[in-house]
């Protein structure tokens, strides 16, 4: 059985580390990418079987990114989780809109991104 791997992306280090925590804690391979255009960059290579990402960062932003992610055939099924502190309807629609699956507000519990995983990702 394959790890599940689960990749942040977020320019804050505070958001990264917690994450990492809690999901390294519930099992999952963990990638941690600073910004929108270094998930770009690496995506290919980490293969990842969800994404994480913030909509606020410096060089390419999450809505930007994610509109770039979907494009790409192998990973238009790949689910994208908008985590962000961004949380009236209308960045929830316009992130929904983009192409992500779900979108998440900081602060994130620990149970709410453990849940959103396991409800996104069916276990390998």
């Amino acid at each position: 059985m394959s790890n599940i791997i689960v990749m942040v992306v977020d320019d804050s280090v505070t958001i990264r580390k917690s994450a990492e925590m809690f999901l390294t804690k519930a099992g999952f391979d963990v990638v941690l990418v600073n910004d929108g255009l270094d998930a770009l960059a690496c995506i290919e290579e980490v293969n990842p079987d969800l994404v994480f990402i913030d909509v606020l960062m410096p060089n390419v932003d999450g809505l930007e990114a994610v509109q770039i992610i979907k494009r790409n055939s192998k990973f238009k099924n790949t689910p994208v989780i908008f985590l962000s502190s961004k949380d009236s309807e209308f960045d929830k629609a316009k992130g929904i809109m983009v192409g992500a699956s779900a979108y998440l507000t900081k602060p994130f519990t620990k149970e709410g991104i453990i849940g959103v995983v396991n409800e996104y990702v069916k276990a390998k």
